[in-house]
């Protein structure tokens, strides 16, 4: 009779980091159903002496312990979006560029598969090195596996330096902006939409928050040499009880993309600002995280990498190392624009560009 761990699915890390990505995008791991693979990766790791590895939950963090005088960490989620026929994975050419087509390929486990076969191989960098593999990212911040890890376990996040590994095209992206949801909030009074004048429609009063929107010039900031687009949308409307009844309540929900030179008190003053006198309430808010570039590991790191750094627009762990006081930045293979897609797929030659930067970095830091 078979054992469990022999069900399990195969992650062989003596093959190519390509391949160790097919390995991981055909074992389906949509956000809350990262079991299956935690247990394989488990699995693969347990005959790497060098690496001392613990388990939380779903996440996993293995790390090297020879006493060097500094410590990276480098980190990846396991967890996707949900499937729309994309899996299996396969191999396709386009436009003379091979590319591994399939969920999670690029949002991101190329940079999991690069960072895996690296984690077996690489026992004896010049650094000491802590890998983590976590669970829940593409959900609810409050299930964040590597949030987990940082209020139960913060030693084990504990370094000097911290690297991401989503998707960037292999090159640095530092920092990250950081994002605020709030709800505007217009009211009004009821009546039947035969006699609208009896009423105020709320609906009708939400256009002022529209034409702010509208009018609203995103400001371009510089923080520590990068400089970040910020951004102001609405993202929601709700409003109106019935067919023939003049609305009394109509909410409009508003994101704010706000550059890493500012916290979240200052996000949610601009706001105020901006809707003065409009019903405002903050329902989400992430902050983000300074470049970090000018750490010297960092800059060894670019060093290493080649190119020029770029801003992380969108929000990204990168902010959990950020707020622990670790300068920290976004390296992985694949366009962040075609994450989540259904036509997601990674560039092969992008997986082994990654490896082979932090590969070179490792043994030379």
């Amino acid at each position: 009779m078979p054992t469990a761990e022999s069900t399990l699915p195969a992650i062989d890390l003596a093959a190519s980091s390509i391949e160790i990505t097919r390995q991981l995008c055909d074992i389906e791991s949509v956000s809350g159903d990262e079991r299956t693979i935690t247990d394989a990766i488990a699995s693969a790791l347990a005959p790497f002496e060098h690496l001392e590895v613990t388990r939380d939950g779903d996440a996993l963090v293995a790390r090297t312990t020879h006493g060097r005088a500094r410590r990276v960490v480098i980190a990846g989620h396991t967890d996707t979006v949900p499937l729309n026929g994309n899996l299996p994975t396969r191999f396709e050419t386009e436009d003379g560029t091979d590319y591994l087509w399939g969920r999670g390929t690029v949002d991101m486990k190329a940079g999991v598969a690069v960072q895996l076969k690296l984690a077996a191989e690489l026992a004896d960098a010049a650094v000491d090195l802590t890998w983590i593999w976590y669970d829940n990212e593409e959900v609810a911040s409050d299930l964040n596996g590597l949030g987990r890890l940082a209020a139960n376990r913060p030693e084990l996040l504990a370094a000097d330096f911290a690297i991401l590994g989503e998707p960037t095209n292999s090159l640095i992206e530092g920092g990250c902006n950081g994002t605020m949801r709030v709800e505007l909030r217009t009211t009004g009074r009821r009546a039947h939409s035969a006699r609208a004048w009896v009423g105020i429609n709320a609906i009708h009063a939400a256009s002022a928050i529209l034409d702010i929107l509208a009018a609203y010039q995103p400001r371009s900031i510089e923080v520590d040499g990068l400089v970040y687009r910020e951004g102001l949308n609405a993202v929601a409307i709700s409003g109106g009880v019935a067919g023939n009844v003049i609305p009394d309540e109509c909410v409009v929900t508003v994101n704010y993309r706000f550059a890493p030179d500012k916290g979240a008190e200052e996000a949610e003053a601009h706001l105020r600002e901006v809707f003065a006198g409009v019903d405002l309430v903050v329902t989400d808010c992430a902050e983000g995280a300074r470049p970090g570039l000018d750490a010297p590991l960092a800059q060894q790191f670019l060093a290493a990498v080649g190119g020029e750094a770029k801003p992380k627009y969108g929000w990204t762990d990168v902010a959990r190392f950020s707020a622990l006081g670790i300068p920290a930045v976004n390296y992985g293979p694949g366009d962040p624009l075609l994450a989540h897609a259904d036509d997601e797929r990674v560039a092969v030659h992008q997986i082994m560009e990654c490896e082979r930067g932090l590969r070179a970095w490792l043994q030379q830091s």
